[in-house]
């Protein structure tokens, strides 16, 4: 633009490394993010592992309760 040069006025550009900032996420996250899950697997694979294990027992226990023989063996009387 043809006009006088201004005076004062200041120009900012931004960082090529804040331009790119998932540059490497992925690779890191492959190197680093499975030892963090292997670390912190005790904290959610032994609760996950005890409700479901608490799941499947009551699951097979309301099954067997409401066949035939669970009937038999517990008495399970019409009222």
């Amino acid at each position: 633009m043809g006009g006088p040069k201004q005076k004062g006025i200041s120009q900012y550009t931004t960082s090529p490394f804040q331009q790119n900032p998932m540059r490497g996420a992925l690779q890191n996250y492959i190197f680093f993010g499975y030892k963090r899950i292997l670390q912190q697997a005790p904290y959610f694979a032994i609760p996950f592992a005890l409700g479901y294990g608490i799941y499947s027992w009551g699951r097979a226990r309301n099954e067997f309760l409401n066949s035939k023989e669970g009937h038999r063996l517990h008495g399970g009387e019409e009222e």
